[in-house]
């Protein structure tokens, strides 16, 4: 298990004084950056071998959002690793130890030059203890979209320099920043979230997002496919609103 300690920043809460669940996608990118940057498998190694990380799901589940200058533990819990793939955990703790979020991510190593998975190498198995995965409620890793259910559609988005990550490609928290602004409120608690990654999208490229409402037991669910301007959908975010 890798964790670190903070303090939540004004910088990183909403309108409420709670910490947002884009910053709270930060923390959680950050702590796996910060294991792989201890080695030895750090981005520097990556890049040399010509492979990198590649973010395929998330699922984040939110018991409550801390508030400002509330003290924080965020973790990491690698707990499975095979092939290409690398599954792991996350969460976000009170310094007394209440678990405010918990999340599971699954990730693909990818040759670059050739865009296909490559495999785990022996230096990535010595970074990443396997530990036992943490007790959550874990979903698919396919989000479905029912044809049948309310839907509009949003503005379309250009992707601009700020949307990218040190890959050129759409960092994978500014996705969901994306979907959660296509809702109808842009205030709405969001209690669970989804994504599900399909392909890259680059400087210039175009989303056209779709909104689907619908009904998860007695909570709202708003699915957001940002699809290319061929139609077919590049990051699919749902969202459970309390």
């Amino acid at each position: 298990m890798y964790t670190f300690n903070s303090r939540i920043r004004y910088s990183e809460i909403d309108r409420s004084g709670e910490l947002t669940l884009e910053s709270l996608i930060d923390y959680f990118q950050d702590c796996s950056t910060f294991q792989t940057q201890d080695g030895p498998a750090s981005m520097e190694y990556l890049r040399d071998k010509g492979i990198v990380w590649v973010l395929s799901s998330w699922q984040i589940d939110v018991n409550r959002y801390p508030k400002l200058c509330e003290d924080v533990v965020i973790g990491t819990v690698p707990y499975d690793m095979r092939g290409a793939i690398g599954y792991r955990n996350f969460f976000m703790d009170t310094k007394d130890g209440e678990r405010l979020a918990i999340a599971n991510s699954i990730w693909t190593l990818v040759d670059i030059e050739k865009g296909f998975p490559s495999r785990i190498t022996d230096e990535i198995l010595m970074a990443y203890p396997l530990e036992p995965k943490l007790d959550m409620k874990y979903e698919g890793r396919k989000i479905e979209i029912s044809e049948e259910d309310e839907r509009f559609w949003g503005e379309e988005i250009q992707v601009k320099q700020h949307n990218l990550d040190t890959n050129n490609h759409v960092n994978n928290g500014q996705y969901v920043r994306i979907a959660m602004d296509c809702l109808p409120k842009r205030d709405l608690k969001i209690v669970a979230m989804r994504a599900e990654y399909k392909k890259q999208s680059r400087l210039g490229d175009v989303l056209c997002p779709v909104v689907i409402m619908s009904k998860k037991d007695d909570n709202d669910k708003y699915t957001v496919s940002l699809n290319g301007e061929d139609g077919k959908p590049v990051c699919v975010v749902e969202l459970i609103t309390a």
